[in-house]
């Protein structure tokens, strides 16, 4: 499955954006304030939505009021994301709808809707339709052969501020609503810090899959190195190639019951800890550890990827996001680093610009001027740092 397109309205700064034609790899730049933590919470509130409820994603959020748009002419959030996926042997384009509002204090789903079109032509029919709580869902979506007034409703009625495709995606004959929610539950939104990466950790909690902060590296380092050898070699062989003077990472269960990682430089005959490693190399570690997860998560958001990485290693990383994305994941970056977006092509660049107390969404293949000059062969970060992304201040 990949994204194609996202729509927001009234979701904190964005009033009213659509993003269309999305590429496996996009880079967001733009000013601190603009909206790029938004951009990617989109996907974080989904996910608090799906494993709660509506009411706890809203309430860690500063609750109804402060998600939606301030001076709002309507009183409901929109989130609409179109993916598309493979349903009886075709591709199809599927498009899952929610509208939240809020009752007395209380927030509620006013609409959930997942559609797409059964054949070449006509509008797209709805298989999952719920309002106020109260709804149906198709269960034989793949007959296509039966006539529209054939297709088998099975009515449900939800919690109002609880997803319908919560309950229903979990039963393999909503296809696309199953297909959805799996998507939703594996996506990832990274927010590392090295300081949780770092050091000692207990060989117990989630070892197969790297957290959001990175707490766990260690574990799931642990878990490849003994699990999925080949893919931790594929680890190491890329850290030698980018990053120079690490040869050997080990993951080392100590006599006390703690995992470590014990780091093998090209200077020392001994390896040392890796509390003694700079930042940088952690971090490029911990992004290897994600892009080579056995089992890849179909969507990564990173916010920053520059913060304590050399600059000359951002190129590399870069390429390794890209790479992931040809892989068959989808990938999200935002930055602020010129030497980030020097590697970067011209399609895979959006920038974020606040205008009359929201933010809008602009592409760079979009305009004309930036088009032309990556055609003589510039580079992206150079264009931004001279000011050609018009309201994405570089500094």
């Amino acid at each position: 499955m990949r994204i194609e397109s996202i729509r927001l309205k009234n979701f904190k700064v964005f009033r009213d954006v659509h993003i269309s034609d999305m590429p496996s790899f996009l880079v967001v730049v733009g000013a601190n304030g603009a909206g790029k933590s938004t951009l990617f919470d989109v996907f974080g509130f989904l996910h608090d939505c799906l494993k709660g409820n509506v009411r706890q994603a809203l309430d860690s959020r500063g609750r109804f009021k402060e998600v939606l748009s301030r001076d709002s002419a309507d009183d409901t959030i929109l989130i609409e994301i179109q993916y598309r996926m493979p349903i009886a042997g075709v591709d199809r384009l599927v498009t899952y709808s929610l509208e939240i509002g809020e009752k007395g204090n209380a927030p509620y789903v006013k609409r959930e809707v997942l559609r797409y079109k059964r054949g070449r032509y006509g509008s797209p029919y709805r298989f999952l339709d719920f309002t106020n709580g109260q709804g149906f869902a198709i269960t034989n979506e793949e007959e296509f052969n039966k006539p529209d007034e054939e297709l088998e409703r099975e009515f449900q009625t939800v919690d109002s501020d609880t997803l319908a495709i919560k309950g229903l995606g979990q039963f393999e004959r909503f296809k696309a609503a199953n297909a959805f929610r799996q998507l939703m539950e594996s996506w990832h939104v990274s927010d590392f810090h090295i300081d949780a990466a770092r050091g000692r950790k207990e060989a117990s909690g989630d070892s197969e899959h790297l957290s959001e902060t990175g707490d766990n590296l260690p574990l799931v380092a642990r878990y490849i190195f003994e699990q999925h050898p080949q893919d931790f070699q594929n680890i190491l062989n890329t850290m030698a190639r980018r990053v120079p003077g690490v040869r050997g990472i080990e993951p080392k269960l100590m006599d006390d019951g703690y995992l470590t990682l014990r780091f093998q430089d090209g200077s020392f005959k001994t390896p040392f800890l890796d509390r003694y490693v700079s930042d940088g190399t952690i971090k490029m570690f911990a992004y290897l550890v994600l892009l080579h997860d056995p089992k890849p998560h179909p969507l990564l958001c990173v916010e920053e990827p520059e913060n304590q990485l050399y600059p000359k290693l951002m190129a590399e990383l870069a390429e390794e996001f890209r790479l992931y994305a040809q892989r068959g994941g989808q990938v999200l970056v935002s930055t602020h680093s010129p030497d980030f977006l020097n590697a970067v092509d011209l399609d895979e660049v959006c920038w974020l610009v606040k205008q009359d107390g929201g933010t809008k969404i602009l592409r760079a293949r979009d305009d004309a001027q930036i088009a032309a000059y990556m055609a003589d062969g510039d580079k992206m970060g150079y264009l931004w740092k001279q000011g050609f992304f018009a309201g994405a201040d570089p500094t």
